[in-house]
């Protein structure tokens, strides 16, 4: 039996589709098509993946020992070919007489410069995040956009603080007496999750109809890449950290997932598909791509 296809929305490409400018069009030379081993030619999206960086106005996109590197890349005066490795990720800049050729072959012999960069900007990013949340008693955790107050009962104690806080302000977790921040850390995450299961259904209820599509099953990931993914047999994947941000941006993803289910590509068509009923996809995609992309690891 033939495998479904699949289509992903990582964290640094958003799913953009990826097409040249007419300035880019121009400085695509004959030599294009006798790119390095690895490369694909601008205008053409990566296969998906399930780890791998991004860039959210890249072009071009190579594979570097295995991992799949999507990278923006520029004409420019400078006299040789330069690298940048930002928040953003990698930007390549090259003369306008560097057939493309050379490009690909020189991203290939800084592979390992370019890897150990990006891994390090995205392990930066992880750990402001982890740093954002104490999960210990009384610490404020993002939560749909707001924050909730993480209130931990141990077994045979009570609250401390926290008991009058309205329901919706509050995070309650049940941990055994002189239990660990790890500990605490996994029940709130059992409950965040428990969250985002329910609220995610909701949300595919709601949106589905309206595209004319139908989903066959839900599925949270803990995927430190990407925000969700949609197969032909209409089984959605949605990472469960989404519930840490605002519902306009959890829509957006959900009805990006869906939208795959009538066009499983990033064509011109699949954005129309988006636009029907979501007309300012384009703000809420700017918004989620200032979120920071190593979100909470497990």
């Amino acid at each position: 039996m033939r495998a479904p296809l699949q289509f992903v929305l990582d964290f640094f490409t958003g799913g953009d589709p990826v097409v040249p400018t007419p300035s880019e069009r121009a400085a695509s030379d004959p030599a294009a098509g006798h790119a390095a081993p690895g490369a694909v030619p601008v205008g053409l999206a990566p296969q998906p993946t399930v780890t791998g960086f991004g860039h959210p106005a890249a072009n071009r996109h190579a594979q570097l020992q295995g991992v799949t590197v999507s990278f923006r890349f520029e004409r420019s005066r400078r006299k040789s070919i330069g690298f940048l490795v930002g928040p953003d990720g990698l930007v390549v800049r090259a003369p306008n007489w560097v057939p493309l050729r050379e490009v690909d072959a020189a991203v290939q012999e800084k592979a390992g410069w370019i890897l150990a960069k990006l891994q390090q900007f995205r392990e930066r990013q992880t750990e402001q995040f982890q740093k954002a949340i104490e999960w210990r008693h009384g610490a404020e955790v993002p939560f749909l956009g707001r924050t909730v107050q993480l209130c931990v009962l141990e077994r045979g104690l009570g609250r401390v603080q926290g008991q009058d806080l309205p329901p919706e302000q509050v995070l309650p977790v049940t941990v055994p007496p002189g239990a660990s921040v790890t500990q605490v850390r996994d029940a709130a995450q059992v409950w965040l999750k428990k969250q985002a299961k329910l609220l995610f259904e909701q949300r595919l209820h709601h949106f589905a109809p309206l595209l004319g599509v139908r989903w066959q099953k839900l599925s949270l990931s803990s995927a430190s890449t990407r925000w969700g993914s949609a197969r032909t047999d209409g089984h959605i994947r949605l990472n469960w950290r989404l519930i840490h941000l605002p519902i306009s941006q959890i829509d957006y993803v959900v009805v990006h997932e869906l939208a795959h289910l009538r066009e499983m590509n990033h064509s011109p068509r699949f954005w129309e598909t988006v636009g029907e009923v979501m007309p300012d996809y384009a703000q809420r995609r700017k918004a989620l791509r200032q979120v920071p992309m190593g979100l909470a690891e497990d």
